[in-house]
């Protein structure tokens, strides 16, 4: 499903680290990299290009780093990007590409709230001769050109992994998945990581699994109610959970306090956001994952700038590997970049990059334990 050259293809774009918020509830700066380019054109002076982020209701990230990172990285190839947010609501979602696409827009850039709408959209694009991008999620059915995310099969590997080393030899402990949005392409894939790593423990043996269950809309609330249901039909007893993002092991983690069982148990994650560190700090949650939304956004101008050029050759180039879309029966020229596991031992690396600020997760009890660790 995905190419072995991710490195390569990282480095010939260019991109530099930053850290995603996908499942945050709230938001830092943007990092002190995000400032302007030394290419950026004039506000206003570039070629179109329509964004379409999906909502702001359980995540941060859409607002607080995508939009910023795509402005810049979009000005930097000399495209004026007009990005939109549909909050979540389907018709707005619509309207928005209608006035894209009447407007002229030369590429359509979409973060789909779900497959259908996505894909509904993608089709008058390309009715319209525009070429579009499908960004960070991919539509299950469509017609988008290109893809541009993460290798999120990969970031599932990584917390199926965190997981297994975190309970290391116990055997048969009894494993609790809380997974994302069954509309969202990126939970299955996640998902299907995860069990790339865990179904031959279950199958051995090695590991139990006491119930999968799947959140709709991500829901942090539902989420945690969901698992906490689940725990006491267990009679109590949990060894280890797979959240998939941080907002999840955020839920999951209330719910283990209750009993006195948090910190005892590892609880995985995804984003890297300010709440999800500092849970990894106190002991209450094993790991997250990093994704870096600049190399995204850049990525993702660099390929829209090409096609808005009409240079599908430079385009191909760029999207050099590519992903299944199953529903539709093809394959779709991508850009997958690499996540990256955290845990106690690298969180410094995330502040280090200079997107999520000590301030923000080293005060109070965690103080010493971010001296201990060389966070400042």
């Amino acid at each position: 499903m995905r190419s072995k050259t991710l490195a390569l293809v990282a480095a010939g774009l260019g991109l530099s680290l930053a850290m995603t918020a996908c499942g945050a509830n709230q938001s830092s700066n943007p990092p002190a990299g995000g400032g302007q380019s030394e290419t950026q054109a004039p506000a206003g002076d570039g070629i179109k290009v329509g964004v379409i982020l999906p909502e702001t209701a359980s995540s941060a990230r859409w607002e607080g780093f995508d939009k910023p990172m795509i402005e810049e990285a979009m000005k930097a190839q000399g495209l004026d990007a007009d990005v939109q947010n549909a909050q979540g609501d389907v018709q707005k979602f619509t309207t928005l590409a209608d006035s894209m696409i009447s407007q002229g827009v030369k590429v359509l850039v979409i973060a789909s709230i779900n497959s259908e709408v996505g894909s509904s959209v993608a089709a008058k694009a390309k009715a319209r001769g525009i070429p579009t991008i499908d960004y960070d999620r991919l539509n299950l059915g469509g017609s988008s050109d290109y893809y541009v995310s993460f290798d999120n099969v990969k970031v599932g590997e990584l917390q199926g992994q965190g997981l297994v080393d975190a309970l290391g030899d116990k055997k048969g402990a009894q494993v609790i998945m809380i997974e994302g949005a069954p509309t969202d392409n990126n939970a299955t894939l996640f998902a299907n990581g995860q069990k790339n790593i865990l179904k031959p423990k279950f199958e051995s043996g090695d590991l139990k699994l006491v119930r999968e269950q799947a959140i709709d809309n991500w829901d942090n609330q539902k989420g945690g109610t969901t698992f906490e249901q689940i725990l006491t039909a267990n009679g109590g007893k949990v060894d280890g959970v797979v959240a998939a993002n941080d907002g999840l092991a955020g839920a999951v983690i209330n719910v283990l306090r209750k009993s006195g069982l948090n910190g005892k148990v590892p609880v995985t994650g995804q984003d890297a956001t300010p709440d999800g560190l500092m849970a990894i700090l106190r002991g209450d949650q094993y790991m997250t994952v990093f994704k870096p939304i600049k190399q995204e956004a850049e990525a993702t101008a660099k390929l829209a700038a090409a096609l808005a050029k009409g240079d599908t050759a430079g385009a191909d180039a760029l999207a050099g590997q590519s992903s299944d879309d199953p529903k539709g029966n093809r394959k779709v020229k991508s850009v997958l970049l690499e996540p990256v596991l955290v845990t106690k031992e690298n969180v410094k690396d995330v502040v280090d990059q200079g997107y999520v600020p000590a301030a923000d997760i080293c005060g109070g009890e965690l103080a010493s334990v971010c001296s201990e660790l060389g966070i400042s």
